[in-house]
């Protein structure tokens, strides 16, 4: 388990390098979930394969003759060949978050079960209570985001959170009400209006040297829209939406993807379609332009701009939140960073994480200490609220 940007495919190209090592004729399988994530892949660790050993590609639209060497496959397309007797002697897992239990993953795994079997992620959460640990064990290493941002590893994050007009008679009256954490991230917090979100983002990309960023948006409508308002910003002329919606095939979506990485598009609005998989380490600014109540998601979309590249010191990240978890989620980040108990490498620079509202600030803080938990509570939980005529001077 290694955050983005911490090497997940390094490790797994090495892994069956040294079985390859062990026997050179080895049939191994590298199994995920879309088919550009696996044409990524091949890319990735065919660097780390002997020459002599071939690699392919098995998809729906792709059918080498033979599965000898490494086979890049999606899942259903792997499985397919499992039921037809293919036997690689190891199965490594991109994005094991995936595997549930039940699905294409569980039963792939259950029809190579006398395959070596190894997943790596940057978030093992899921959206159901099915830990991924019940298959593949305990992890054998992890590194999260708060760790490799200390040890050097991340760039560092200059996090700015607007949290928009608090109704303090909502927060008086919470405990008695005993708000769901659904209906409180609702009723606390106040949608910012794209024109706003375009402002900030203005402020950050005048400050910031060689900017290239990437809004995310919470439907494939406002990405469409948000692309459009950005374009009317003479630097963003040329912005682009990239999703899995209607009017964008997979070629639309991976030439949008170069020109960004080329420079010629200077902002991408995206929906989920960049929450894995994809490198971009020129990325030095990340907007949350709409809620995702996903951990999983929001570690995703951050970890899009914690990637090193020469001349890249910190990511900008502009929160427009509107759910509580994800200010937890931040306030955790920051504690960890700044833990005096960890050894600093030195001339690293510290994560930054700022809010637009400091009295908001001091309130929440308060609340997380009661409610450690508070980053991962689904959303039928109660929570307790103290009274921020005290807590607050």
């Amino acid at each position: 388990m290694l955050a983005t940007g911490l090497g997940k495919t390094v490790i797994g190209g090495e892994v069956i390098a040294h079985h390859l090592e062990l026997d050179p004729n080895a049939d191994i399988l590298v199994a995920a979930h879309t088919k550009e994530l696996v044409a990524q892949l091949e890319r990735a660790v065919w660097r780390h394969l002997p020459k002599t050993v071939k690699s392919q590609i098995l998809t729906g639209d792709e059918k080498p003759a033979d599965l000898h060497g490494v086979t890049f496959a999606t899942v259903a397309s792997a499985l397919t060949a499992a039921r037809r007797g293919y036997r690689p002697a190891v199965v490594m897992v991109d994005e094991t978050h995936h595997v549930g239990e039940d699905g294409h993953y569980s039963q792939l795994l259950d029809e190579l079960k006398d395959s070596s079997q190894f997943g790596v992620t940057a978030t093992p959460w899921r959206g159901d209570k099915y830990d991924i640990e019940d298959r593949f064990g305990s992890a054998s290493y992890k590194l999260g985001i708060e760790e490799g941002m200390r040890r050097g590893y991340l760039a560092q994050v200059d996090y700015r959170l607007f949290v928009d007009n608090i109704d303090w008679d909502v927060v008086k009256d919470a405990s008695r009400r005993s708000y769901s954490m659904k209906e409180l991230n609702t009723k606390l917090f106040l949608p910012q209006r794209d024109e706003a979100v375009r402002d900030e983002l203005l402020t950050a990309w005048n400050s910031t040297l060689d900017p290239r960023a990437i809004v995310f948006c919470q439907t494939i409508e406002h990405a469409e829209r948000m692309a459009e308002l950005l374009r009317r910003t003479p630097e963003w002329h040329n912005a682009q939406a990239i999703h899995t919606g209607p009017g964008l095939t997979m070629r639309d979506r991976q030439l949008r993807l170069l020109d960004f990485r080329a420079g010629r598009v200077p902002i991408l609005t995206a929906v989920d379609i960049l929450n894995e998989g994809v490198d971009v380490p020129d990325v030095n600014i990340i907007c949350f332009a709409r809620v995702t109540h996903s951990r999983r998601i929001f570690v995703q979309q951050l970890g899009r701009g914690l990637r090193l590249r020469e001349g890249k010191h910190k990511v900008i990240a502009l929160d427009f939140v509107s759910d509580l978890r994800r200010v937890a989620a931040v306030l955790n980040l920051r504690r960890q960073t700044e833990a005096d108990e960890i050894e600093v490498l030195p001339n690293v620079p510290q994560p930054e994480i700022t809010f637009s509202d400091a009295k908001a600030e001091s309130l929440l803080e308060q609340w997380i200490l009661d409610a450690a938990s508070l980053e991962t509570t689904n959303d039928d939980a109660r929570l307790q609220f103290i009274d921020p005529e005290i807590a607050v001077p």
